[in-house]
Parts: structure tokens; sequence; C-alpha cells
């Protein structure tokens, strides 16, 4: 998706409609800096808008992400662009968080063995040992936290080809954390 081509179709669409900034973002609760943002090409619409925005400038969403009037004939094969384009987008997106989420592994790991270590190997006060030690436990304690944020959003698993088969809303205790049952397929 070209944002700023997307934010120049907007505008056009938005003037072609006899609509200012203002009384689009009227229409659609949002503020007109939002509006301005999405026509120079600075941010795109959030989903839970595009159909109403779609409405109010007669377009469809295929057009919007698109960035262009889409005729009957072409329609298909631009849709399909598009999908396979943004399952691109989302892929590349996906690698890099997964490259993230490595690189804060290693760094919270170094900095937690770096402390331990030396809380074990250099003369110091045990009261000492003990607040280095859980200086190096914090930002490790976070780093994981992040890591399985990262994980859950990227996919990590799905990318590595486990593929779902189950899901529990409950948890063993009854408890409304939903479990995921996976499985690796070749």
């Amino acid at each position: 998706m070209d944002q700023i081509k997307s934010g120049k179709f907007i505008a056009e669409c938005r003037k072609k409609n006899n609509l200012t900034q203002m009384q689009l973002a009227e229409k659609l609760n949002i503020t007109d800096r939002a509006i301005s943002k999405w026509e120079n090409g600075k941010a795109m619409p959030d989903s839970s808008i595009m159909l109403d925005l779609c409405n109010e400038l007669k377009i469809s969403v295929n057009e919007l992400l698109s960035g262009e009037v889409i005729k009957m004939e072409t329609y298909n094969q631009k849709a399909e662009e598009l999908l396979l384009k943004m399952a691109q987008e989302k892929k590349n997106t996906d690698k890099e968080l997964l490259n993230l989420e490595i690189f804060i592994g290693i760094l919270v790991s170094i900095i937690f063995i770096a402390c331990v270590f030396v809380a074990s190997f250099v003369n110091m006060q045990d009261w000492l040992r003990i607040v280095l030690i859980i200086i190096g436990a914090i930002p490790f304690i976070i780093g994981v936290g992040y890591a399985i944020r990262i994980e859950q959003v990227a996919g990590f698993y799905e990318y590595m080809g486990f593929k779902t088969y189950k899901r529990t809303e409950l948890d063993e205790q009854g408890n409304p954390y939903p479990i995921l049952y996976m499985r690796l397929e070749k």
C-alpha cells in the first residue's frame, strides 16, 4: 500500500463529494487533523472506520487501499494484487518483529548474566549482591514479557509451520484464558 497515493485519493474523493476536512471528520467522529494526516500520507485510516469513510467518499475499501478508482473489468485482479501485497507487507513486518525479539532476548540475557557474574565473583556485601541480581532480573523479566508479546503479534509459531487445530475459551482451571492447541504441519 502506498500511503501517499491513498492519501491523495482520499483528498480527491473528499473534494469530489464537496466535503471539507472538518465536515468529513464530523461525519466520522474524528478530528480534522486525522483527515489531514491521511491526505498527506503520514497515516492510514484505522480499520474500524474504513467502511464509514468509504461510504462517505462513495468508494470501495479496495479503491481506498489501492489509491485509485478500480474499473469493474480489473476489480478482481486489483483485489488479488492488493491482498498479495498486504500479505507480503505483513510477512516483512513479522520478520522484523521476530528479529527484534531475538535482539531483545540476547540483550537482556547478557545484562542478567553479567549482573549475576559480578554478584558471584566480586567481593561485596550480601545485600549488594541481592540488589545487583534484582537489577539484572528486572530488565530480563520485562524483556521476556516484550518478547512474548512480539511472538503473539508476529505469529512466530505460524511462521515456523505450526497450525492451530483446537481452541478453548477457558483454561484447565475454568479461568477465562483461551488455550490454543497447535501441531507442526509439514
